[in-house]
């Protein structure tokens, strides 16, 4: 498992009952990324769903993370949630104009989460799908159709990558109707990704293996965003976690398609514990990773720990 790439981290850093618990007591809410950064190798921006974020604040997280860290980026709720995909260019544009691309070489997948009572519609998801930008420069294209939000938010738009790289896509689904082998199919000739989502119960779970990468969200098997995953729990999802990576399924995966998943030597991994509300996520992510035999030493992971207990 070493020499595939393996993400496994934590949606979002900053919640209050974390203080005290994960965060040593007194550590100032300027030093939480660093802190979480130096014991996870990755970690998902929740803030940009709900918000377009600022080219100055992604420069600064790129700057509080240790090499080879990576982000995922949540894309905006306005286009998934607000206008549903139609009519979006604009609001695409600025969502990636407004500073990924200074996340430069820690820039790792969007994620698209989609609402509840948005429906399966096959038209208006392979239009979205192939209006995908999949590497930089395809996306600073878009970017530059950005209207004057970012300017009225008091910074000029990022528009220039700092090279061009290759951009991934996920895609979370929340209605019913998304569990058919036409959504499948569809996420298969686009090298889109479909969440595994382990919601409770609450809402799909496909394991249908669509991209040369799989990205899993784990909110939690009992209750939704609460409940810690068991040590049977972990011993399981490590299981599925190494059927991925080394290209094949799990036995028993949850496949809506009776087609094959696309052959693959490796898939590379990104899995995020969203079961946050009593605090379990960044515990649960390092047991996780432990039952992986995943290790996280980043080369400046001592001194940003150093730096971020001398500030408690």
């Amino acid at each position: 498992m070493d020499n595939i790439p393996i993400h496994i981290g934590i949606s979002g850093w900053r919640y209050p009952p974390w203080r005290g618990v994960f965060y040593p007591q007194g550590l100032p809410q300027r030093a939480e990324l660093a802190y979480v950064a130096s014991r996870l190798p990755s970690l998902e921006i929740n803030g940009s769903f709900y918000s377009l974020q600022r080219p100055s604040r992604y420069a600064q997280w790129y700057a509080q993370t240790p090499p080879n860290f990576v982000f995922a980026v949540k894309a905006s709720r306005y286009i998934t949630h607000i206008l549903r995909l139609r009519q979006a260019t604009a609001a695409s544009a600025n969502f990636f104009a407004s500073g990924l691309f200074e996340l430069r070489e820690k820039l790792g997948p969007i994620l698209w989460q989609f609402p509840p009572s948005l429906a399966f519609d096959d038209a208006l998801f392979d239009a979205f799908l192939a209006g995908l930008p999949h590497d930089t420069q395809s996306a600073a294209t878009l970017a530059r159709h950005h209207d004057d939000r970012l300017a009225r938010m008091g910074e000029p738009p990022s528009l220039e990558p700092d090279r061009n790289r290759r951009l991934r896509h996920a895609i979370e689904v929340r209605h019913d109707s998304f569990a058919c082998a036409a959504f499948i199919e569809l996420a298969r000739r686009h090298n889109v990704a479909v969440v595994v989502a382990d919601t409770a119960g609450r809402w799909p779970y496909l394991e249908d293996v669509t991209a040369d990468f799989m990205y899993l969200r784990l909110h939690g098997d009992k209750v939704l965003y609460a409940s810690g995953y068991t040590d049977a729990a972990l011993d399981r999802w490590a299981e599925r976690i190494r059927a991925w990576a080394t290209g094949g399924e799990p036995a028993d995966a949850a496949r809506v398609s009776s087609r094959p998943a696309p052959a693959a030597a490796t898939r590379n991994i990104y899995c995020y514990f969203d079961n946050d509300v009593k605090v379990r996520a960044p515990f649960d992510a390092q047991a996780l990773m432990a039952r992986l035999g995943l290790r996280w030493e980043p080369a400046d992971g001592p001194h940003l720990a150093r730096r971020s207990e001398r500030n408690a």
